[in-house]
């Protein structure tokens, strides 16, 4: 469903620590989709959803089980993709168990 592979101009913003050029939605799909989700504003979730559609978004955080998302980022997101609350409460579990959720 991809329809185009450039990131448009506002989208930038949140990539500053790549060359713009070098990015594009067709090979680095799994970095623009967690910025986005974990940063990104209201219109750019809305500009993601239309390039990819909510299967893929939700395919996305099941396939990596939410790593990356903050907890609060991955409630959001499983009542956005009507994801089981057990399967996001597994997911918030395990970001208390790393190092960084125990600090």
């Amino acid at each position: 469903m991809v329809t185009d592979s450039m990131l448009p101009e506002n989208l930038r913003p949140y990539f500053w620590d790549y060359p713009s050029i070098e990015l594009s939605l067709n090979t680095d799909q799994s970095l623009i989709i967690r910025r986005i989700l974990t940063s990104g504003s209201w219109d750019s979730v809305l500009w993601l959803r239309s390039q990819l559609g909510d299967h893929t978004l939700k395919e996305w955080l099941i396939s990596r089980r939410g790593r990356g998302l903050s907890p609060r980022q991955l409630r959001f997101w499983g009542l956005i993709f009507d994801l089981p609350v057990q399967q996001i409460d597994m997911w918030v579990q395990a970001t208390f168990e790393t190092p960084w959720g125990r600090r």
